[in-house]
């Protein structure tokens, strides 16, 4: 007797054991590669799917999410905390443990994203990268990308003839389950810019979605004042208003809690 709740009426174990044989990463000793494993319960055989599934499924988002190279093996585990300057360890060792409690608490946060503000090279988007790949761990989609590359997308689909939009890197921006926005406000400001990211943020805030958003620009709720910066860079030089626009920033400080990363050498040159 076979269980109903296991196997669609009319359809025999073996052809539904066949079912989604390509969605197992490798040969598996439990199910035979079939992602699908026979189990008795009381006497009745059923099929569910294999722990193998899962794992492949995982991988499988990694791949999708648009990871750079030089971040697809980012973690927290991986990332270098400064050995010369006990304060900035300490401060960025207290956002490894934001990083990994949000990725372990998601999605019972308070806030559904992460904004990283700070100046470059502190470590933003190695971080930022390490709970994606956290969440995606989890069984979670997201989708990874460069403020400046996704306006290029959505810019280039624009048909200016006909007023239409090639929607797909604008809606995925929208849809995506987790979306990480790296360098966001690396733009000159305009009208276009400014409602574009408004409406993409507002719409993430709206529908509780994930966002994940680092950027080098400056923000009073981080601690940074006008005038204060000691060079002229964009970090000393715009804060994230400026570059966005008040109604998305207002947005994301709703649906991202701050990690301001503290000051240290450049992230980058370290890891080298």
């Amino acid at each position: 007797m076979l269980n109903d709740f296991s196997l669609p009426d009319g359809l025999g174990i073996e052809a539904w054991c066949t079912l989604d044989a390509m969605n197992a990463v490798e040969v598996c000793s439990i199910c035979g590669g079939s992602g699908w494993k026979i189990v008795e319960r009381g006497g009745i055989s059923g099929a569910e799917k294999c722990a193998c599934v899962e794992a492949g499924r995982a991988g499988r988002n990694e791949e999708r999410a648009n990871i750079p190279p030089l971040y697809q093996q980012a973690s927290v585990n991986n990332f270098i905390l400064p050995s010369e300057n006990p304060i900035s360890r300490s401060a960025l060792a207290k956002v490894l443990v934001d990083v990994r409690g949000y990725v372990r608490e998601y999605p019972g946060v308070p806030k559904p994203g992460l904004l990283f503000l700070g100046s470059p090279g502190t470590g933003k988007t190695h971080l930022a990268v390490a709970a994606l790949r956290g969440l995606i761990a989890r069984g979670f989609e997201g989708l990874f990308f460069d403020f400046q590359g996704l306006l290029n997308h959505i810019r280039s689909g624009y048909d200016q003839a006909s007023g239409t939009m090639d929607k797909e890197a604008y809606r995925a921006a929208l849809d995506a389950e987790i979306l990480l926005l790296d360098d966001l406000g690396a733009h000159r400001i305009t009208d276009w810019v400014e409602d574009t990211v408004t409406s993409i943020v507002t719409h993430r805030c709206n529908s509780r979605k994930a966002t994940i958003v680092t950027s080098n620009l400056r923000d009073p709720e981080a601690g940074d004042k006008r005038g204060s910066g000691l060079q002229e860079d964009m970090h000393s030089k715009y804060f994230l208003e400026e570059r966005i626009g008040m109604r998305a920033r207002s947005r994301l400080f709703e649906m991202c809690k701050l990690v301001p990363m503290p000051g240290v050498e450049d992230y980058r040159l370290k890891k080298r």
